[in-house]
């Protein structure tokens, strides 16, 4: 089979340029927007998955295995855990052990603001930086216990809509009607607690009014999940359940998954109306030379190597659409902030999601000229060269 020289195809693409034009914007939105939808599932998973760490465990109470923030315990918990499981990981004579109040809470900016904002509190000890070493202090430094101060995550301006400059050390939120002092800031890519607010454990129970706390998390050193699972078991009067620290955030992730299942079929029918676009387009700019493609016949051309000739032109069109929205993606979506309920998370736009946009460009290219082309190709030789 003769097949057409390649530049014939790349000749083609400006005969029309206002077509071309028109199908590499209509192969760029579509490729843009699986890389969004792509970005936003794979942010959402990434978050979830690098909240949790194997080797720690979370003591809830009894029935609140879903949610930290519904779950109350005994204060005296880590205490006691700590007594009775030998084996939990120390640094220097300090335990790796966290009591927490994790909550949702509405915060304002100002005193009279109208309407608050919710945001994600986290009550914790000095510990907490031991049983989760993605937490750093990029900023500041960390709140006094005691004192009318917080730490707040580099995501919580865009959980809360506010800018950066809003949330700066030094600026004051209000909850509880009482100020509350800026005076410090961390980060914790990846993981949830990038968008949460930290203060100390002792003042968010005394300003919620609480005399019980939400979990305790502890990391194993040479004591499995087994033993603290049998100390949640045995302890009957304290209503325990321990579950790893990687499984909850993986139940979490499943809970989301219906979520990143509407994303994607969002994404779907947006792109599939794109596709079906592309093949009217197409369709137009061949139906102008139905002629010429007779004529290739008549030369010795056969209908498959002319169609894949009109292929090659879809997949240059399509593919330099995919090129230019990966590079948008990159620029402008990767580690775009988007709010969910557990608080803020980045878009994630890394190798597999540009692999999944280009090959997308790719298939649209192969895939788009196809039905065109068949329509174009199937009429006998003679009524298309005396077709208008």
């Amino acid at each position: 089979m003769r097949l057409l020289p390649f530049e014939y195809a790349v000749r083609n693409l400006w005969r029309s340029p206002s077509r071309t034009l028109g199908t590499f914007i209509g192969s760029a939105l579509v490729v843009l927007l699986l890389l969004a939808a792509g970005g936003f599932v794979r942010g959402m998973e990434t978050s979830l998955a690098e909240s949790g760490r194997d080797d720690n465990v979370i003591l809830l109470g009894a029935g609140s295995e879903e949610s930290t923030e519904r779950s109350e315990i005994s204060p005296s918990v880590a205490d006691q855990v700590l007594a009775s499981v030998p084996g939990i990981r120390q640094r220097l004579g300090v335990p790796y052990v966290s009591p927490e109040i994790h909550m949702a809470m509405l915060v304002r900016t100002s005193p009279d603001a109208k309407e608050g904002m919710q945001a994600v509190l986290r009550g914790v000890t000095p510990r907490a930086f031991l049983v989760h070493p993605q937490v750093r202090i990029i900023e500041g430094r960390a709140p006094r216990e005691g004192y009318d101060e917080i730490m707040v995550g580099e995501l919580v301006a865009a959980r809360l809509g506010l800018s950066q400059e809003e949330l700066a050390v030094g600026r004051t939120l209000y909850f509880d009607d009482r100020p509350w002092t800026i005076v410090g800031r961390f980060a914790a890519p990846g993981t949830v607690k990038h968008a949460e607010i930290w203060m100390p454990l002792q003042n968010l129970l005394i300003a919620n009014k609480r005399t019980t706390i939400s979990c305790v998390i502890l990391t194993l050193d040479t004591a499995e999940f087994g033993d603290v699972s049998a100390f949640a078991q045995q302890r009957l009067d304290l209503e325990l359940v321990a579950v790893r620290e990687s499984d909850y955030y993986a139940e979490l992730s499943r809970f989301y998954s219906p979520i990143r299942a509407m994303v994607w079929v969002t994404a779907t029918l947006i792109g599939l109306g794109g596709v079906l676009g592309g093949f009217n387009t197409v369709y137009g700019a061949l139906v102008s030379r139905i002629r010429e493609l007779a004529t290739l016949q008549t030369l010795g051309f056969s209908r498959l190597a002319i169609a894949i000739n009109l292929m090659q032109e879809s997949v240059l069109i399509a593919s330099a659409g995919a090129v230019v929205a990966a590079g948008i993606a990159l620029l402008v979506l990767d580690r775009l902030s988007v709010r969910f309920s557990m608080g803020a998370f980045a878009l994630t736009i890394d190798a597999p999601v540009i692999a999944a946009g280009l090959g997308l460009g790719l298939i649209l290219g192969l895939i788009g000229a196809l039905p065109p082309a068949w329509r174009c190709l199937h009429p006998p030789i003679r009524d298309a060269l005396y077709s208008s």
